[in-house]
């Protein structure tokens, strides 16, 4: 069977859209309100498709765009977003993924992107590319009348307010407060006017069933918009009571302030006795904040954002350090783009890495270094489990010192 990997054109587009349709199980149809809204979004250059010579169809995608990622310490890192990948279920077990991958990591590697990222459908799949876990992601599920929460809140009573506002509002005031909020917290990616588009309904798939949502913003005591929320709620009743679930869309805060009122004020609406809170960082301060944190049920706990470093140097010398000390890492590469050895010296004024023939201090996967780089995870429990091996008694431990992040890692968006 012929199967030819190119990168596609502008003809290729509606078969390569039938083909992303197949494989994610939605139905095969493709309308030209579709096409119109898809290319403008699509770095054909960056776009592959895999095509049967038999059937002239094609039968496997994939899809790269560049995308800026927050590292521990605030630095914004170019990394290769990966998307869109798909394999038909009749062509399965050929190697079409793997060499798409191949082309995009070596395509990314020359472009000088320091990694590759993507949201894994599921967990097995790219971890033989180098690719690890490097931030989880929690939803909850809060019963409101248990939460504990004052029944008759009435907003913050500091001299702060939060005010309803339109998608307009949002597409004015989003964009700076998602910045502000990208530069502090690790894990975070870029979002594009584009993105803001679709999210306030300006633009969107059609038939998509998009709902509007309500928009809240909080604005300090100092008149600073802090906060964003969207949320949508459905409309329940049993024996003439009401019984709604507000679904949160997004929820932004750059204060503990901000994200305690805004979430007071979602638990606050009337006629709303359930919470879900959407895809939120594993340490998020909600369910502490409730008077009783076991109102907040954990319906969703996995894995997210995976990382496949491609530039070791400049991925360790992009993040910050709380102190100061040495490690010399020995990487294990299969693919032969970014292992070897390396001398890691770096502290709270900065790092330098570089290759070295020093004694190796931990021995590692390359792929456990995306698991370990935006600090989210212990090496001491990766050498528990065998995945990192200790050189020499202790650096695991030194390991977490260095490259632990006081708050975890967290990437809100879906790409």
């Amino acid at each position: 069977m012929g199967l030819d990997i190119r990168t596609i054109g502008d003809s290729d587009l509606a078969d390569w859209t039938r083909a992303l349709h197949i494989g994610f199980l939605q139905p095969p149809k493709v309308t030209k309100e579709e096409l119109e809204f898809r290319r403008p979004g699509i770095d054909l250059d960056r776009t592959q498709g895999a095509f049967d010579s038999e059937s002239d169809r094609c039968v496997a995608t994939f899809r790269s765009f560049a995308l800026e990622l927050t590292a521990v310490g605030g630095a914004a890192v170019p990394t290769s977003g990966i998307s869109n990948v798909t394999v038909s279920p009749t062509h399965r077990r050929r190697g079409l993924l793997g060499r798409m991958m191949e082309r995009e990591l070596r395509a990314a590697r020359e472009r000088g992107d320091a990694a590759a990222s993507l949201i894994a459908s599921e967990y097995p799949i790219y971890g033989r590319f180098g690719f690890g876990p490097a931030a989880w992601v929690t939803e909850w599920e809060i019963d409101v009348a248990r939460s504990g929460l004052d029944p008759r809140h009435a907003g913050p009573v500091d001299g702060a307010r939060i005010d309803l506002v339109d998608a307009a509002t949002v597409r004015t005031l989003g964009p700076a407060l998602h910045d502000r909020l990208r530069a502090t917290r690790p894990g975070f990616i870029e979002r594009s006017e584009r993105w803001w588009l679709i999210q306030t309904g300006e633009l969107g798939y059609p038939d998509s069933g998009w709902k509007e949502p309500f928009y809240a913003v909080y604005r300090s005591p100092e008149g600073s918009v802090d906060g964003l929320l969207a949320y949508v709620s459905d409309d329940r009743w049993e024996a003439k009571r009401p019984h709604d679930t507000a679904t949160v869309v997004q929820l932004l805060a750059a204060s503990p302030a901000a994200e305690r009122a805004l979430w007071h004020y979602v638990m606050s609406v009337d006629w709303v006795t359930r919470v879900r809170t959407g895809l939120r960082a594993p340490d998020d301060l909600l369910p502490l904040l409730l008077p009783d944190p076991r109102a907040a049920t954990v319906v969703a706990h996995a894995d997210f954002l995976w990382l496949r470093p491609l530039d070791v140097p400049r991925l360790l010398e992009a993040r910050g350090y709380p102190c100061a000390d040495t490690l010399v890492l020995e990487l294990t590469d299969r693919a032969g783009l970014a292992g070897g050895r390396y001398l890691l010296e770096a502290g709270p004024d900065g790092a330098s890495c570089v290759p070295t023939t020093r004694s190796a201090d931990l021995a590692l996967d390359i792929a456990d270094l995306g698991t370990l780089w935006l600090g989210d995870e212990s090496a001491v429990r990766l050498a528990a489990l065998g995945r990192v091996a200790e050189e020499r008694a202790g650096t695991a431990a030194r390991a977490d010192l260095l490259l632990r992040a006081p708050r975890r890692p967290w990437c809100p968006d879906v790409f």
